[in-house]
C-alpha cells in the first residue's frame, strides 16, 4: 500500500528519504487500540452520536464521508497501511465492525478533561475495559477472531490528544491559567496510562500536540491582537508556547513512567516539530497559504468563519480545487497530503524518543523497560 498521494510525490521525493515500504509484523499480528480526538477518529462520532459530516468530507481517498475528519486519510490510516493492516474500526460501530487488528476509540472534539463527559479520555478507557473484558470471555470460549491475554499485552496502544484541553482553555482563560491547568491533563493522560498497564499493556506510543497558535481556525477567531503577538510564520505565539508547555510535561511524564513501568516500552512522538516545520517549511513541501484552509468561507488569509454555516460542515463553505496541495483541511484538521508527510515522518524514526521503528511491538516479547 502506499504512504503518500500522489499530487506530493514529486516533492517528497526531492526533500525527504523515508520509508514507504509495507512494514510487515513477522512474528503476531498487528494490534492497536487507539486512543485520541478528531485526529485519529475513524468515525467514532459518527458511529456514537450519528452526525456525520457530508461531502467534500472524505473526497481525497474514500471518494465519500467516512467520519473522518479530513478529504482522506488520517495520520493513524497510513500508519496501519505501513503494518499492512486493516484500518481501525471505530469502537461504536454497529455495521460490520473489523476488530481482527485493533479498536479506536477516539472521538472527534473530546479531551481529557472533564471526566465522565461523553467520550473523552476516561470514558474512552471504560469502553476499553468492557471491550477486554468482553473479548477475553468470547476468547476463552474457543471464538478465535477474538484477542487473548497476550494479544492484548503485545498491542500497541496510541495516544494522541490534549489539543482541544488547549483549545478549549485558551478559549475561555487567560495565558497564565491555561499553563496552570496543563498538569491536570497530563494527569488524566498518566492514569489512563496505568489503567492499561495495570491490565497487561505494556507498549505505548505516545503523540504530543501539534502547533495551536496555526491553525486557521485560532488565528481567524482572534481578533484583539497584534503584530507582537504573532511569530515570523503569521502563528500566534502564546498558543504555541502553551502548546510546547503542554509538550514539555507530557514528555516528561514518559521518562517517568519509562522508570516506573517494568517491562513496558514507551515512545514519544513529536509531532509539534513535524507539523510546524510543514508551516514553515511549507513551500518545500508543495503547499501554498499554509495558514489558510482548503474548506471553508471568507478567503485569505485563513478561509475560515466561525458560523457553523460557513464551516465545511455547513453549507456556505467554498472548498480549493481537487490537487491543490493545502495543508489544512477545514481550519482545524490537517489534509490528506499534510497527513501523509505527518505519517512519513513519524515512520522515519527521526521524531520518536526512542527512535523505535513503528513495527516494533510486532515482536515485543518480553521486552525490557526502554
Amino acid at each position: 500500500m502506499r504512504i503518500f498521494p500522489a499530487p506530493l510525490l514529486p516533492f517528497l521525493a526531492l526533500l525527504i528519504s523515508l520509508p514507504i515500504v509495507v512494514s510487515l509484523c513477522s512474528r503476531n499480528r498487528a494490534v492497536i487500540f487507539n486512543f485520541g480526538d478528531s485526529n485519529s477518529d475513524t468515525g467514532g462520532l459518527t458511529a456514537g452520536l450519528g452526525l456525520e459530516a457530508g461531502y467534500p468530507y472524505g473526497r481525497a481517498f474514500f471518494r465519500r464521508p467516512t467520519g473522518r475528519a479530513s478529504d482522506g486519510r488520517l495520520v493513524i490510516d497510513f500508519l496501519c497501511e505501513y503494518l499492512d493492516t486493516h484500518y481501525l474500526s471505530p469502537y461504536l460501530d454497529s455495521l460490520e465492525p473489523d476488530f481482527t487488528n485493533g479498536v479506536n476509540f477516539a472521538v472527534c472534539g473530546v479531551a481529557t478533561l472533564p471526566k465522565y463527559v461523553s467520550f473523552n479520555l476516561n470514558i474512552q478507557l471504560l469502553q476499553f475495559k468492557r471491550f477486554r473484558n468482553h473479548s477475553l470471555e468470547l476468547h476463552s470460549k474457543g471464538i478465535t477472531n477474538f484477542f487473548g491475554e497476550e494479544d492484548f499485552k503485545n498491542a500497541l496502544y496510541t495516544i494522541d490528544i490534549g489539543q482541544n484541553d488547549l483549545s478549549g482553555s485558551f478559549g475561555a482563560l487567560s495565558y497564565a491559567q491555561v499553563i496552570e491547568k496543563i498538569p491536570s491533563f497530563i494527569s488524566e493522560i498518566k492514569e489512563a496510562m496505568w489503567a492499561i498497564y495495570l491490565l497487561g499493556g505494556r507498549n505505548f506510543w505516545v503523540h504530543n500536540t501539534g502547533p495551536l497558535g496555526c491553525l486557521p481556525r485560532e488565528l481567524a477567531i482572534r481578533d484583539n491582537l497584534n503584530g507582537s503577538d504573532f511569530d515570523e510564520y503569521g502563528c500566534i505565539k502564546s498558543l504555541n508556547d502553551g502548546a510546547k508547555a503542554f509538550n514539555a510535561k507530557l514528555n516528561a511524564l514518559c521518562q517517568e513512567l519509562r522508570s516506573q513501568m517494568e517491562n513496558s516500552t514507551i515512545v514519544y512522538v513529536d509531532i509539534y516539530s513535524i507539523k510546524h516545520d510543514l508551516i514553515a517549511n511549507s513551500t518545500s513541501y508543495g503547499f501554498k497559504n499554509p495558514l489558510m484552509a482548503c474548506c471553508g468561507y471568507g478567503g485569505a488569509p485563513y478561509n475560515y468563519d466561525p458560523d457553523f454555516d460557513k464551516t465545511c460542515l455547513g453549507t456556505g463553505y467554498t472548498v480549493c480545487e481537487k490537487g491543490i496541495p493545502y495543508i489544512s483541511w477545514d481550519g482545524i484538521h490537517y489534509t490528506e497530503a499534510a497527513n501523509a508527510i505527518v505519517a512519513s515522518k513519524i515512520i522515519s524514526t527521526h521524531y520518536s524518543s526512542p527512535p523505535l521503528e513503528f513495527n516494533f511491538f510486532c515482536n515485543s516479547f518480553g521486552i525490557s523497560s526502554i
